[in-house]
This record gives C-alpha cells, sequence and structure tokens, in this order.
C-alpha cells in the first residue's frame, strides 16, 4: 500500500466546441471539475455532456507526478481529502479516465459541498500486481484486493466466473485501442448505431457497472484477440464524438479466456461498495 495524491481539476473545455459523429458542432458540460448531480451508480447514457466524470476529477500538473497517481490508483481505494473544508472525509476510487489523465473519486453530497478546486486528495493505492493464485492465465488490474472479495467470484477449477450487467462485442469497443498498457486510463464502448446498443442491451448502462470485452485481449495493451475475454468499470459518459463513448477501465483480462462473464444486475461498484443498492 502506497500513498499517492492529486488535486481537484479544473474541469477543462479545450477551445469549446465539439463536433458529433453525425457532424453537429455542439457545447456541452464534459470532464474535470466537482460534478455534483452525477455519481457512481446513475445512468451513464442520458446525460447532457460529453465524458462527463462523476464525482470528483483529480489530477497533479508534474506529468511524472501524475503518471505515478493514474497508474498506482485502482478502483476501490480509499480516497482522504488532506486540505481545505472537507479535510479528513472519506471516499473511494471509480475509475480512471485516459487521455485527460484524470483519477475519478466518489465523495458524499455533504463532502462534494465543501471541496474546492485545488483540493489536495491522497489515495491509499493498493491493487497493481494483484493476482488471483489458482488462475494464472487471468490477469487483474486496477483493483483494490479488499473490492475484489466483494465480488462474489466463483472459480470452477478452469474458468473464473465473474458478475456483470451486459456483455460488449469487440467491435464495437473504439478510442484508446492500441494503448500500450491497460493499467491505466480506459477505452471507450462506441455508441453512434443506437439499435446495435439496444440490441446488447447497452443503452441504461450506468457508471460502475461492470461489463464483458468479448474478444478482447488487454493483457500487455488493448486489442482484438478470437476468443479473449476482458472484465472492465464503466468509468465516464457516453460521448458524442465519433468512435468514442462510456469508458471502461479494465479489471480482469484473458487472452486464453479463461474468464465465464455471469448476469448480475447489481454488478456494479457502487453497489459492492455500500453506497447504492439498486
Amino acid at each position: 500500500m502506497l500513498s499517492v495524491k492529486g488535486k481537484v481539476s479544473h474541469p477543462v473545455k479545450g477551445n469549446g466546441y465539439t463536433v458529433t459523429h453525425e457532424g453537429e458542432p455542439v457545447l456541452l458540460p464534459g470532464v474535470g471539475g466537482i460534478t455534483y448531480n452525477v455519481k457512481v451508480g446513475d445512468n451513464c447514457m442520458k446525460w447532457v455532456g460529453d465524458h462527463v466524470e462523476p464525482g470528483v476529477s483529480i489530477k497533479l500538473d508534474e506529468e511524472k507526478d501524475n503518471n505515478a497517481l493514474n497508474i498506482l490508483a485502482c478502483i476501490g481505494n480509499k480516497a482522504i481529502v488532506r486540505t481545505g473544508d472537507a479535510k479528513g472525509a472519506e471516499g473511494f476510487v471509480t475509475g480512471k479516465h485516459g487521455g485527460i489523465e484524470h483519477v475519478l473519486i466518489y465523495f458524499d453530497d455533504e463532502t462534494l459541498e465543501k471541496l474546492n478546486i485545488g483540493d489536495e486528495i491522497l489515495i491509499k493505492s493498493i491493487g497493481q500486481g494483484l493476482a488471483i493464485e489458482e488462475m494464472p492465465e487471468v490477469k487483474v488490474m486496477n483493483l483494490d484486493p479488499e473490492l475484489l472479495e466483494k465480488m462474489n467470484l466463483k472459480f470452477d477449477g478452469e474458468l473464473l466466473e465473474v458478475p456483470v450487467v451486459a456483455e460488449i462485442p469487440a467491435e464495437l469497443m473504439g478510442s484508446g485501442l492500441g494503448a500500450y498498457t491497460a493499467a491505466r486510463g480506459d477505452y471507450d464502448l462506441t455508441t453512434a448505431d443506437p439499435e446495435v446498443l439496444c440490441q446488447y442491451g447497452l443503452e441504461n448502462l450506468r457508471f460502475g457497472d461492470l461489463v464483458a470485452l468479448l474478444d478482447t485481449d488487454n493483457s500487455y495493451g488493448r486489442c482484438f484477440k478470437k476468443g479473449a475475454v476482458s472484465i472492465g468499470v464503466v468509468v465516464h459518459s457516453n460521448c458524442v464524438i465519433a468512435g468514442h463513448g462510456p469508458g471502461i477501465t479494465t479489471i480482469f483480462t484473458s487472452a486464453k479466456g479463461k474468464i465465464r462473464p455471469v448476469r448480475f444486475e447489481k454488478a456494479n461498484i457502487a453497489y459492492y461498495m455500500g453506497v447504492r443498492d439498486f
């Protein structure tokens, strides 16, 4: 267990307008800052926004320090406010957003009201290097070991059974493909075809949902591989840009397909962490 920290980031807007996959310029709220009304467990598909990050987004200005924050912080890690009016309040990591390189954190409403941009958040990072000894062909990453224990995983001697709310075919995965590691950031379910989303039951995904990514190997980056299976957590909202959509941070992957997804409607980190009941 190792300390890492970040500061509550300011929202990021670039040049303002974003062009949708249908060619329409739009001006929408997006990443960064303190998001008061969007929480882990909420539907991630229906917000007026683009790449919306639930809860609190943190980052560091120094690239090397921010790299350590993004790699070492794991979903489920305890987060503690160290400065400002909310000093001492505790929450937990809900995801990591690549590209913008934010770590995302859940805090309750009382804490959100006291936080300020620039407040320092310390994370007790633990999880990178985690392994399931009975399953050497399943790689684990970005996951706190205490959260893993809450997931009711089962091992039948050959396959690891993991609860998920949905299964996503590889052809729907987009932005973030080809990254050299899945031990940071996320990659996106693409959402330009609403009929296909309905076909696979993806139109009502929630922040924090566990999903199975079929025919995808995230062992040493993100790529298509027939028969491989990865499991990820939905970390940010739907997006309007071509090739983008809800972001998914990897927590398990098996190049040899040693993971069996099992449907469970409450397979969401908000449920496992005790902040939502569904």
